[in-house]
C-alpha cells in the first residue's frame, strides 16, 4: 500500500496567503470614500474655486451654492463613516480606551489646527474661538451623547457603563469650563495677562493628568465589565491591516474632511442668506459636519450595547475641546498679536451649567435610559433656538 507523500511544509502558509489577500483587497476597495473625498478637494481648489469664490467679486449665484453644498454634504458623510470604519478597527486592535483616543483627538487636533489657521490668516474676531469651543461642547454633550443614548435605549432599554469614567470626566470638564469659559468673563483687564498664564498651564496640566489615567493609572475605569465578566463588544471583525494602516487612513480621511467643511461653510452662508437664517447656523453646520464621525461612532457603539464606547467619545471629546483648544487659542493669539475674549454670554453660560448639572444627574448611577436622552436633545434644541434669537 503507498504511503501518503508528507504535506509540503509551505502548504499552510500558501493557503492562507490568498485568504489574507483577499481580505486586504476587499478592505481597500472600501477605501472610496477617501477617492472621492480627494477628488473633491482637488475640484473645489482647482476647476471649481470660482465657484466658492466668484473671481470678479461678485455673489456666488443661489442655485450653485445650494448644489455644492449638496456635494460637500454627502461626501463628508461618507468620508465620516470611513473614518468611523477605522476607528472601529483601531478599537478592536488597541482595546478600550486607546481607540476612542486615537479617534477624539484626530478630530479635535485638526480641528484646533483649523481655529488656528483661521485666527492666522483671517480678520481678527476675538470671540470666534469661544463660540467654537462653545457649539461643539453644546453638539457633543446634548446633541450627539443625547442621540446615543435614545438609540441605546430604543434597543436595550436600560445600558449601563463604568460609573468612575463619568466622574473623572465630568469632574475634569467642569473644572476646565468654569475656567475656561465662565470665569475669563469677571476677570479685570488689568489681570487678565496673568489670569491667561494660569489657564494655559491649568488646561496642560489637568488634561495631562487625565490622559495618564486614562492609559496608565486607572485604564480600567473607562471599560466595562458585564455582570457575567464579558467585557463590552465592538461587533466589528478584526481588520487584515495593521495598527498603523488605520491611524494613517483615519487621518488622511479627516484631513479632507475638515477642509471641505470649510468650503462648504462659503456656500453654506449664500444659501442660507437667500432663506433668512442668521450667519451663525451655517457654523453650526459646519461644527456637526466635522464632529460626525464620533458622532457616528458613538451612536453604533450604543445601539451595540456599547454605551461605554459612547461614554468615552462623547465626554472625552468635550474634555479634549477645552484642554486643548484654550491653551492653543491664546498662544496663537500672543503670536499674532490679537484679542481674545472667552468668557460666555449669559445666556451660553445657563445652558453651559444645566448640561453639567444634567450630566451629573444623569450619570451618578452608571446606567442610562431614554428619558436621560430626551433631556439632553432638550437642551440642545435650546442651544440651537438661541442661534436664532
Amino acid at each position: 500500500m503507498a504511503s501518503t507523500p508528507p504535506s509540503s511544509p509551505s502548504s499552510p502558509s500558501s493557503a492562507a496567503a490568498p485568504s489574507l489577500a483577499a481580505r486586504r483587497r476587499r478592505e481597500l476597495l472600501r477605501e472610496w470614500p477617501v477617492a472621492l473625498a480627494y477628488l473633491s478637494l482637488f475640484v473645489a481648489l482647482t476647476v471649481g474655486a470660482s465657484w466658492f469664490s466668484p473671481p470678479d467679486g461678485g455673489a456666488i449665484p443661489v442655485s450653485t451654492a445650494w448644489t455644492c453644498f449638496a456635494w460637500l454634504f454627502v461626501v463628508g458623510l461618507f468620508a465620516a463613516f470611513s473614518v468611523v470604519h477605522h476607528a472601529e478597527c483601531l478599537a478592536v486592535k488597541l482595546g478600550e480606551p486607546y481607540g476612542t483616543m486615537v479617534l477624539t483627538l484626530s478630530v479635535i487636533g485638526l480641528e484646533v489646527l483649523m481655529i488656528a489657521t483661521v485666527m492666522l490668516t483671517k480678520g481678527e474676531n476675538p470671540v470666534m474661538a469661544r463660540d467654537t469651543m462653545n457649539g461643539v461642547l453644546m453638539i457633543v454633550l446634548n446633541g450627539l451623547f443625547g442621540l446615543a443614548i435614545i438609540v441605546g435605549a430604543f434597543r436595550h432599554r436600560l445600558q449601563n457603563f463604568n460609573l468612575k469614567s463619568s466622574e473623572t470626566y465630568i469632574g475634569g470638564i467642569a473644572v476646565l469650563a468654569g475656567l475656561g469659559l465662565v470665569l475669563p468673563r469677571f476677570v479685570t483687564e488689568g489681570s487678565i495677562g496673568i489670569f491667561e498664564v494660569f489657564l494655559i498651564v491649568a488646561c496642560l496640566g489637568v488634561y495631562g493628568v487625565f490622559l495618564r489615567i486614562q492609559t496608565v493609572e486607572h485604564r480600567g475605569f473607562f471599560e466595562y465589565v458585564h455582570e457575567d465578566g464579558s467585557e463590552e463588544a465592538h461587533h466589528h471583525a478584526d481588520s487584515p491591516f495593521g495598527v498603523g494602516y488605520h491611524v494613517g487612513m483615519l487621518i488622511a480621511t479627516l484631513v479632507p474632511l475638515v477642509v471641505l467643511a470649510k468650503k462648504l461653510s462659503v456656500v453654506l452662508d449664500v444659501g442660507l442668506l437667500s432663506i433668512g437664517f442668521p450667519d451663525a447656523f451655517a457654523g453650526l453646520v459646519v461644527a456637526i459636519l466635522i464632529l460626525a464621525p464620533e458622532g457616528l461612532a458613538a451612536i453604533v457603539a450604543a445601539r451595540n450595547d456599547n454605551l461605554q464606547r459612547a461614554v468615552n467619545i462623547c465626554l472625552g471629546s468635550a474634555l479634549a475641546t477645552i484642554g486643548l483648544t484654550i491653551p492653543t487659542v491664546l498662544v496663537v493669539a500672543w503670536i499674532a498679536g490679537q484679542q481674545i475674549e472667552l468668557g460666555l454670554e449669559p445666556a451660553d453660560m445657563v445652558l453651559l451649567i444645566s448640561t453639567l448639572l444634567l450630566l451629573t444627574v444623569n450619570l451618578v448611577r452608571g446606567e442610562s435610559n431614554i428619558m436621560k436622552g430626551v433631556l439632553h436633545l432638550v437642551l440642545f434644541a435650546a442651544f440651537v433656538v438661541f442661534v436664532f434669537v
